[in-house]
């Protein structure tokens, strides 16, 4: 995951809650009369080349990069660190 912005190219809103979506696959053998499960083997994580992202605020799924690529076109507008009153 890279350490930069997001912002969901849907919504248009969010721009702090997401979620990483990750793969497995899991292997089992099913008995074929009875359809119970015989053997089942350990989950096994499928790399991604790629994060898949999720919005918390409305649900779209997409790469990494779509997130990353919003975020550059349309960047927040940064706010003075230290503002001075007169």
């Amino acid at each position: 995951m890279q350490e930069k912005p997001y912002f969901c190219p849907n919504c248009r809103s969010n721009r702090v809650k997401f979620s990483m979506i990750s793969s497995f696959s899991q292997s089992f053998l099913k008995d074929a009369i009875s359809g119970t499960v015989q053997e089942v083997t350990e989950p096994q994580r499928i790399d991604e080349t790629e994060p898949t992202i999720q919005c918390m605020v409305c649900s779209f799924t997409g790469n990494e990069m779509r997130f990353v690529k919003q975020a550059e076109r349309e960047p927040r507008a940064g706010t003075p660190i230290n503002p001075t009153y007169y």
